[in-house]
């Protein structure tokens, strides 16, 4: 479908204050502990559905990119919570570490991705899973071997994105199972073009919102998500070693079942920084029109973006984003 470069006036770039957000809530999981023990304990809560063959789609960076979840943190939650795993890749659009199979094998030993078993995803081809309700697409190409499994773990490192404005579960699952020829192309390119930047902001989001609809869609309740707030560029790790030094404070870990409720607690977890402390990546986010994300999630049908915040470290006490990061220690360099 031919579209159209700028679409105004749909609110990308602001953010969406709580108390004006309307309808129902989800819960949200957080915790302050950003370890492999804090990681396999915020999965316990949110776990209850993901059973069978389980994808944990992740993305595993560029060569020696800095900033990834940890290794050992993903070792732990495989061997520990989630044995019989596979962490699953899709192969990349632009030309780098992980364009082709091969060079995505590589990068992946470089990485140390080696523990348990990675799928990529497109390795055999791509397939088409419907997309339901989307103004852009009526089906999504995915990697071929996705449907092979029976639940989807999204775990996520969180951090900003030099055009989606911020990487989060959503983008996670929407670029990171578009298989790398076709269903990425579709999300970023128009029909005959070849840069692969030629989508207007909001319809970038869009865009890339509809994949993940086509992906959540297919695993229904089997799904959860984790958004890992440590290293925050405003790079994405697509970026390596290349990306921007890391200058917001780390955070925590925020899980849900609602995939909108995951990445809106995130920016809002984010936002209730001191101003010094965000500036870097709300300016990126807002400048990329990045809660375009979460508001056509909201119109899809993707999830609420209100919600009750729980926290762990704390008898799952019911708390604030602004309360979630009052210690947070600020980022020193």
């Amino acid at each position: 479908m031919q579209s159209e470069k700028i679409l105004p006036g749909l609110g990308g770039e602001r953010y969406v204050p709580y108390e004006e957000r309307t309808g129902n809530e989800s819960v949200v999981y957080f915790t302050r502990d950003l370890s492999a023990a804090g990681l396999c304990r915020i999965y316990e809560r949110v776990s209850g559905q993901i059973s069978g063959k389980v994808a944990v789609k992740l993305h595993t960076g560029e060569q020696n990119g800095p900033n990834i979840i940890p290794r050992p943190w993903v070792k732990e939650l495989t061997e520990k919570r989630i044995p019989d795993a596979a962490i699953v890749e899709t192969n990349t659009y632009y030309r780098g570490d992980r364009y082709t199979t091969s060079q995505h094998r590589r990068t992946l030993q470089v990485n140390g991705w080696t523990f348990c078993p990675v799928d990529i995803l497109d390795e055999d081809g791509a397939m088409m899973l419907p997309v339901r309700g989307g103004k852009w697409f009526t089906e999504m190409s995915v990697g071929a071997h996705l449907t092979n499994y029976d639940s989807l773990v999204a775990l996520t490192h969180f951090k900003g994105h030099t055009n989606g404005g911020f990487g989060g579960s959503n983008k996670n699952l929407g670029i990171g199972c578009a298989d790398g020829r076709i269903g990425k192309g579709m999300i970023h390119t128009t029909p005959g073009s070849d840069d692969m930047w030629d989508i207007g902001k909001e319809e970038f989001m869009e865009r890339m919102t509809e994949s993940t609809k086509a992906v959540i869609d297919h695993f229904g309740k089997k799904i959860t998500y984790i958004n890992v707030l440590r290293n925050m560029s405003v790079s994405c790790d697509c970026e390596g070693c290349a990306a921007m030094p890391v200058v917001t404070p780390n955070i925590g870990i925020a899980a849900s079942v609602d995939i909108l409720a995951a990445d809106q607690a995130s920016i809002d977890l984010v936002y209730a920084l001191e101003e010094k402390d965000h500036a870097d990546l709300v300016e990126r986010i807002q400048s990329r029109h990045g809660h375009r994300q979460l508001s056509y999630m909201k119109e899809l049908g993707m999830g609420n973006d209100r919600y009750i915040l729980l926290d762990i470290d704390n008898g799952d006490m019911r708390i604030t984003a602004k309360e979630a990061v009052k210690d947070v220690v600020p980022f020193a360099g």
